[in-house]
């Protein structure tokens, strides 16, 4: 049995549907990345996995359990990681930690969690004088005390540092491991692709594209690499045997495998010139790269940024009593 199971599942507001037939599943010990821009039922979808909305119509299933009928049996064994609220601005890291164990029969240490996510040198710190990213590692340390089986993790990195990042990163591998199935959304890209097993990706309500990273990449190479500004990419696309492309001012891409004679070519073109070589890499296409193509452009890598379309969020009732677990 999956830890997660979502089957034809259809939510509406009104006469907006909202998600529109959404499948997949989750297992034990494996981090499923939901992804879409914003209105594409995404945050709808985790929210009925969570049990704070009713499933319209489709089957979902929890550990077995039916989110919303049996929320008071599940809500022991799921831990939220929600963006914001549900902490006193004066009570320290150390003791929110203690709060949110006692609710729970048999919770992780204090101390140990507290740990994990980075926190011994400010415990005892009000919650209101902690940085952002600070903020955002308690809160996955109150996901996390009651020793959750299925753990949605809603944006974990969102304004930590680089430290900080690296140790919520730590948490998830740790999670997976554990064989914690982690539900993890966000925008930041490049995290989701270091982190996750399988990738969904939904828009306008139903699944775009799903498995593993690799498939969903595809199995064509590519070599991407750094320059001047406006190279004559129609001669070096002549000499390297490959359509040449420019992105962002200075930033290539090469739809071939990197294989030395084509490096070697590209290298002996810019020495010619007396131009630079940087940041030279190459694999399968980005992430970031199959998000774009399949949702538009000016959606990916932004924190919740806007997409053009209209997010069923400013259509739908506020959550049915939400607090963080």
């Amino acid at each position: 049995m999956p830890a997660v199971e979502v089957d034809r599942l259809v939510v509406r507001y009104g006469s907006l549907v909202a998600v529109d037939g959404i499948t997949f599943d989750a297992d034990f010990g494996e981090v499923v990345a939901l992804l879409g821009p914003n209105g594409a039922g995404k945050t709808t979808t985790v929210e009925t996995l969570e049990g704070f909305r009713r499933a319209d119509a489709g089957r979902v299933r929890i550990l077995g359990l039916d989110p919303w009928s049996d929320h008071t049996k599940l809500t022991p064994r799921v831990g939220v990681l929600l963006q914001r609220g549900g902490i006193y601005p004066i009570m320290s890291a150390e003791r929110a930690v203690r709060l949110f164990g006692a609710y729970y029969e048999d919770p992780r240490d204090p101390d140990e969690l507290i740990d994990l996510v980075g926190l011994g040198s400010v415990a005892r710190t009000p919650y209101k004088r902690l940085s952002g990213g600070e903020q955002q590692r308690l809160a996955l340390a109150l996901a996390l005390i009651g020793k959750p089986r299925v753990a949605f993790l809603d944006e974990p990195t969102a304004g930590v540092d680089p430290a900080g990042r690296i140790a919520v990163r730590d948490v998830v591998v740790a999670l997976r491991t554990g064989g914690v199935c982690v539900i993890l959304t966000s925008h930041e890209l490049d995290e989701v692709q270091r982190l996750a097993d399988r990738v969904v990706i939904v828009d306008h309500g139903r699944v775009v594209a799903a498995g593993r990273q690799g498939e969903l990449q595809g199995g064509s190479e590519e070599l991407r690499f750094a320059a001047e500004p406006g190279l004559a990419i129609g001669d070096l696309s002549a000499r390297l045997g490959a359509r040449v492309t420019e992105g962002p001012p200075g930033e290539y891409l090469v739809p071939a495998p990197p294989v030395p004679a084509l490096v070697a070519e590209l290298a002996a073109w810019l020495a010619e010139r007396d131009l630079q070589l940087g940041d030279l890499r190459a694999g399968r296409q980005r992430l970031e790269d199959v998000f774009l193509k399949l949702t538009g452009p000016g959606v990916a890598g932004a924190a919740d940024g806007s997409s053009g379309r209209t997010s069923p969020a400013s259509k739908r009732p506020s959550r049915r009593g939400r607090t963080r677990r």
